[in-house]
């Protein structure tokens, strides 16, 4: 007997169509797309999407992930994934660069690869990430776009920071030598993503509580 209020329809309606229209790539292009129409909190947009798959109206090709109401929870979930790979990333490449001699075939050969990541696309990926947590402030129309932007904004980032260092490096006692650079580039991989993986976590936690 008792139905929706016409904003909760036309809100059912918009997310029925956007899915035909759009086609959006996942549940938080949806949510973004429905508050381009309705200033609506991102948690009550969720809770939309998330009763009509329950109803069989949409089908989601994933389920919704809730935040964690703490950000250790949320770190230790699967949506940290990249905070720990690229932890992982940064650590076997230190520790692969001060073990691993010039002369040690083939294994020398991983050394070079990691060194290769953790030089050009650590450093500007955590700091890219470190700014811009969700999106990168490109407007797209779709999330391949939007990762494609988020790599070339990350290489470039990285070929600006490494030389800082380098620059900053050599007017210290300790100059341009590989140990150094090795610990300044993990130092400041490490920072950045901390400070990511913070941001990105008050970003997605802002609007639980409205």
């Amino acid at each position: 007997m008792s139905k929706n209020p016409p904003e909760n329809t036309k809100i059912d309606q918009l997310i029925q169509q956007l899915l035909e229209e759009e086609k959006p790539q996942s549940v938080e292009q949806l949510a973004k797309l429905v508050q381009q129409k309705f200033p609506l909190p991102t948690q009550k947009v969720l809770e939309h999407i998330l009763r009509l798959h329950e109803e069989g109206k949409i089908t989601l090709k994933s389920p919704i992930a809730p935040t964690p109401s703490k950000i250790i929870d949320y770190i230790r979930s699967s949506q940290a994934y990249w905070y720990w790979t690229t932890i992982i990333i940064s650590l076997t490449t230190t520790i692969l660069v001060f073990t691993v001699p010039e002369d040690a075939y083939p294994i020398v050969y991983v050394r070079y690869v990691l060194g290769s990541i953790f030089v050009i696309w650590m450093p500007g990926y955590t700091f890219i990430k470190a700014l811009f947590p969700t999106k990168v402030p490109i407007q797209t129309s779709s999330t391949e776009l939007d990762t494609v932007e988020r790599i070339a904004l990350s290489v470039g980032m990285s070929l600006a920071l490494v030389p800082l260092v380098g620059l900053l490096l050599n007017y210290t006692p300790w100059g341009i030598r590989l140990t150094p650079i090795t610990l300044s580039l993990l130092a400041l991989t490490l920072s950045f993503s901390t400070a990511a993986i913070v941001r990105e976590y008050q970003t997605k936690t802002k609007y639980v509580s409205t």
